[in-house]
Order: structure tokens, then sequence, then C-alpha cells
């Protein structure tokens, strides 16, 4: 068994100490959280707009450039897993109960609750109240998750470093990353990934439940997603006791089989051919569009900056928060990939995947909202279940989009314990049980204690002001990697 290290005790102590105090004085913590999440919009919202464009640029560069040809391990290191149960993995680590919580809510809500720049409920309002949703969960986050996992993957296969964050950054600080900085560096990963994943179980609960109430009129109520969380952890921790190969490899291999057929069954059943036409004009507009997406700030808008801060800066900050764990897994499934397949790989087919499905699931709600059926009247998590209703085959559709976020929400906790423990035991890649068991019960006690008193907004503030000093160690990250990378090039010859 692999000991625990002191990042274990340290975040487990500092886990502890932030769940008592949303207890205990839950409205004091999420006003000073609310706060700080407020400063940091503001004053940092460039910010994050220029990072996570300046990280789609290295991507493109490295793409392109002669450092592509690098492996991810030894020259000859082959793939660990198929191509298609990677992409399996690394998707339902990323962003799963995301597609199916806000596949219909988010295009809604920004086309008849709150348009970025657009009259609401109009035309214009429906195209770009897709292309923002394509932008906020498309290529710029997969391009920064994808960098911080090569950082990883490259310093954990191809240099021997253990699999941790602190180890990425020995080309610049040497040995120091040995020590209180390196633990430092460390022990904020993963408390960002503690709280980021608890806020997705929180989701994953709530909409679990929110399917059952609407469907079979089980009570929304604390008791219930108590025993949601209850049950799903129960497997999950069996998943992760059976380990990557098994477990989570066979969960995400059904969970895209299932996330295909739910899309499939809606493309026919829903507005087809308007779905397929937004597609193609809203995904070609958001392409075309990149750069001025990227760094659109509304400097002299206050209704669009307010826009801004509630949603892109939000999701940046929020993103960021995940990088730790989303980042460490897709590196640790890796090995033995080239660099330019590994970075086409997570930033290309995550996007396109994505960005059908937010057009297929956001172009059924809104034409739901134009029939008159009211869909902004339900909680966003029963959003699609009152979509679904109006739909041949609702109910069908409805159960298995709870059977999918409910593997989607074991996959999630799945891959976090996975990652948990190796970031807590010295970079194993292989931590032990005990260790990911305990990492995946106390995951899903910070969610239940948190759902008792209300504190989901407070525990999303605490993760976006978790992001901010991340941001700065991804920066190192990104520098860092390639200052070795330089290394693996052989010296460009001179004539004599």
């Amino acid at each position: 068994m692999k000991k625990a290290s002191k990042v274990f005790y340290i975040t487990f102590a500092l886990v502890i100490f932030t769940v008592l105090f949303g207890v205990v004085a839950p409205e004091q913590f999420e006003k000073a959280t609310s706060t700080i999440r407020t400063a940091i919009n503001t004053g940092f919202g460039w910010y994050y707009l220029m990072l996570m464009g300046l990280l789609l640029v290295f991507t493109v560069i490295v793409i392109i450039s002669p450092y592509g040809k690098i492996r991810l391990g030894k020259d000859a290191d082959r793939p660990e897993f198929s191509t298609i149960s990677w992409i399996a993995m690394l998707f339902s680590a990323g962003m799963g109960i995301g597609l199916v919580f806000y596949g219909a809510s988010e295009p809604l809500s920004h086309y008849a609750i709150q348009s970025p720049n657009a009259e609401l409920g109009s035309n214009a309002a429906y195209k770009e109240a897709l292309q923002r949703t394509y932008y906020h969960w498309g290529i710029h986050v997969w391009a920064m998750y994808g960098m911080v996992a090569l950082a990883l993957a490259f310093f954990q296969f191809r240099k021997g470093e253990p699999a941790l964050i602190s180890a990425t950054l020995k080309p610049i600080f040497g040995d120091k990353m040995n020590g209180p900085l390196g633990t430092l560096i460390d022990v904020l990963a993963v408390f960002a990934t503690v709280f980021g994943v608890a806020t997705s179980l929180g989701f994953g609960a709530s909409q679990i439940n929110g399917g059952l109430s609407y469907l079979f009129g089980v009570p929304q109520e604390y008791w219930v997603q108590l025993v949601i969380i209850a049950a799903v952890t129960v497997l999950f921790v069996i998943s992760a006791w059976s380990g990557l190969n098994k477990g989570i490899k066979y969960l995400s291999n059904t969970n895209m089989v299932l996330a295909i057929s739910l899309m499939i069954l809606v493309l026919i059943l829903g507005p087809t051919i308007l779905m397929l036409n937004m597609f193609t004009d809203t995904f070609g507009t958001y392409m075309q569009n990149l750069i001025s997406l990227s760094f659109a700030s509304a400097p002299l808008d206050s209704d669009s900056r307010a826009w801004l801060d509630g949603w892109t800066i939000f999701y940046w900050a929020w993103w960021i928060s995940w990088a730790p764990f989303v980042s460490m897994f897709i590196a640790r499934i890796s090995k033995g990939r080239t660099i330019r397949e590994f970075l086409i790989g997570v930033v290309i087919t995550p996007t396109l995947f994505g960005s059908i499905w937010f057009s297929i699931f956001g172009t059924t709600a809104i034409e739901t909202q134009r029939s008159g059926f009211d869909l902004t009247v339900f909680p966003t998590e029963q959003t699609l279940f009152a979509m679904f209703s109006q739909m041949p085959l609702g109910t069908v559709m409805s159960l298995i989009a709870i059977l999918l976020v409910s593997i989607f929400f074991i996959t999630s906790a799945d891959s976090a314990t996975f990652v948990l423990g190796m970031q807590s035991t010295n970079g194993s890649l292989l931590p032990s049980n005990q260790i990911k068991v305990l990492w995946g019960i106390a995951q899903s006690l910070v969610a239940a204690i948190l759902l008792s008193v209300g504190g989901l907004d407070a525990v999303q503030n605490t993760i976006i002001v978790a992001a901010l000093p991340f941001s700065f160690v991804m920066i190192l990250m990104i520098f860092s990697l390639f200052k070795a990378l330089k290394m693996e090039l052989p010296a460009p010859r001179t004539r004599k």
C-alpha cells in the first residue's frame, strides 16, 4: 500500500475546516466567498479571457511544431487504451454531468432569460445562444485541459517524474519542488479537485432527484438526494476498487453508448432538419468569430459585462479549478501517444461532440419554448425532463437521461478518487484502494453536507476563488513544458 503523503493530511484538514465553516455559518460563508468571487470577476475578467485565448494559441503552435512528433513515454511505448475507450474516458471525466445538466437549459437561458447582446426571443438571440454555449464548452476549455495534461503526461512518462503538479515545475524551480513550495502547489490542486467534484456530485444528485420528481412524483427533498448520493457512492467505490482497466473503462464506454443513443433519439424525434441547419450555421459562425469571442470583454457596456461575469468569466474560472483533476486523469490514460495525436484527440473530438450535443438539445428546448410551452418556469435540473414531456417517447428518453446522469456521476467521482489518490500518495500511478475509497467517501460527504445547508452556491464560489492562484501555476507549467520540450529536439546543424 502506498502511504498517504503530507499533502493528504494537510488537504483533508483544510476540507474539514471549510465544510465546518459552511455548516456552522452558512450565510457568512456564502457572503464571504461571494464577495471574493465578485472582486475576482471584476478585477481579473480580462486576465481569464487573455489566459484562455493564449492557451489555445499555444496548443495550435505545439500541434504544428516538431514537438508534435515526441511520444508521451519512451519511443517504443504505445497507447494503453484503444482510441475509443480513451476518448470515452477523457470525455466522461471532463464534463459528463454538465452536458446533461446544461444541455437544454443553457441555450434556453441565453435565448429567453438573459441574452449576451441580442433581443430576447429573437432569431439573433437564438443563434447567439448556441454560439455562446459552444464557446463555453468548446475548444478553449479542451485546449486548456490539453496543455495542462500534456505537461503532466510529458513529465510523468517521458521524464519519469511522479504524477504531481509540482513535479512539472522542476525545470524552473529545481529541487525546491520537493519542499514546502511543492507541497503548497499540490495542496491547492487537491483542494480544488475535492470541491470541484463535490459541486458536480451535488448537481448530479439534484438532477436525478429532479427527473424522478418530474416523472414519478418523488419528493424533491434533501433526504432523497442523500439516498441518491449514498447509493451512487457505493457503486463508484466498487468501480474505483476494480481499477482503470475495468470499472472506469467499462462505465465510460457505456456512457458514450447511452449519450450517443439519447442524442440520436432527440435528433430523430425533434425538429431534425432545423437542428442540422442550426448546427451548420451557428458552429460555422462560432469558428469564424473565435478570435473576437476570445477577447471580448465589453468594457463600455454594463449589461453585456454583467452577462460575461455571470457566464463566461464564471465558466473560465470553473474550468480552471477543474484542471488539476481532469488534466491529471487525461494524462494518466494517455501514455504512449504522440503529442500531436494527444492534443488533436483531446481538443477536437470533445469540442465537436459537445457542440453537436448542445445544438440538438438547445434547438429542441428553444423550439419547445417557441411552441408556447414555457420551459423557463422549471428549475434547471428539471428543464430537460420538461422538454422531453413534449416529445414522443418522452418517458423513455427521461429514463435514459436519469441513467446517463447516474453513470456520469459514478465515472466523475471514480476518476476523481483515482486522481486524488495519485496526488496524495506522492504521485503514485497506482494509488491504494484504501486511499481511493477514503477520498470517495469524503467527496460524497462534502456534497451531502453542503446540499444540506444549501451550500452549492458557496462551493462554486470557493472553487472559483481557488482557480485564481492555480491559474498562475498553470502559466508556470506551460513555461516549464516549453523549456523541457526544447531539450528533446536535436540542435540545428551549423554550416561549416
